[in-house]
């Protein structure tokens, strides 16, 4: 996969791109990343970028020709077109289904603005996608394109060293993930699910199974609505509710 970012600030890239996982996948080849200063594509002596709104008002604007002249430039001729990614509140939440689908593309391209806004034409006629990754405000798109980057990139083939890992995620299922225990197994006075030293492997997946049936249920019972759980499931989490219902005093 290749990975493009345009950015005013591509120093703030390097610590990331180049440690952990995404550094590793580097290495290994398997994505390779780009950082441009579109700075470098503005077509005025000053470099500008940014520009008054029309209409009045407060803040500034960027430009659409710097972001046009950076994307047409990183796209070779014939290449297929990647798909270019608009960091900014206004764009649809990230999710782990966005990150899987993200995660088939072969080359991918984020433009992180900063000031006010972007001029609409470069939303209009050059972006593919608008994400967002919560419903607040950044000063610019560097972080969240960071997030969503490091997202995509674990999920590729090759860069976890464990395959499982990315398929069992919280969320990755449509729930959250059970909990994890690692030595020693009895810890101050806390000791593990007996279950988990029993070498009975059925039984853990169950175990597991239903500890992320319930984590989701009490921390984002809203995902439980469009999860795939089999009948006999969404009973036995009916059975949960009523308990927990019963124990809560309030």
């Amino acid at each position: 996969m290749q990975i493009d970012v345009l950015t005013l600030f591509p120093a703030m890239f390097d610590g990331v791109f180049g440690s952990s996982i995404l550094g590793k996948a580097r290495d290994k080849g398997i994505v390779s990343f780009k950082t441009v200063n579109f700075r470098e594509y503005a077509n005025n002596k000053h470099n500008t970028v940014d520009d008054y709104p029309f209409g009045g008002g407060g803040g500034m604007v960027l430009k659409p020709e710097p972001i046009f002249a950076a994307v047409e430039d990183l796209t070779s001729a014939g290449q297929v077109r990647p798909r270019v990614i608009l960091m900014c509140p206004q764009g649809e939440t990230f999710t782990q289904r966005k990150a899987e689908e993200l995660a088939g593309e072969q080359h991918l391209m984020f433009v992180c603005g900063h000031y006010e806004g972007y001029d609409e034409r470069i939303r209009e006629h050059l972006i593919t996608d608008e994400l967002s990754i919560g419903d607040y405000v950044l000063t610019g798109g560097e972080l969240p394109a960071m997030v969503v980057i490091d997202s995509v990139v674990r999920l590729l083939p090759g860069v976890l060293g464990n395959e499982q890992s990315a398929v069992t995620d919280s969320f990755s299922t449509g729930l959250l993930e059970y909990p994890h225990y690692t030595r020693p197994a009895q810890f101050r006075e806390w000791s593990i699910p007996d279950v988990l030293v029993s070498g009975h492997h059925e039984n853990i997946a169950k175990w597991r199974r239903e500890q992320s049936l319930l984590r989701t249920l009490r921390r984002r019972p809203d995902l439980l609505e469009n999860a795939d759980l089999t009948p006999k499931e969404r009973e036995w989490l009916d059975r949960m509710r009523r308990q927990e219902s019963a124990e809560d005093p309030g």
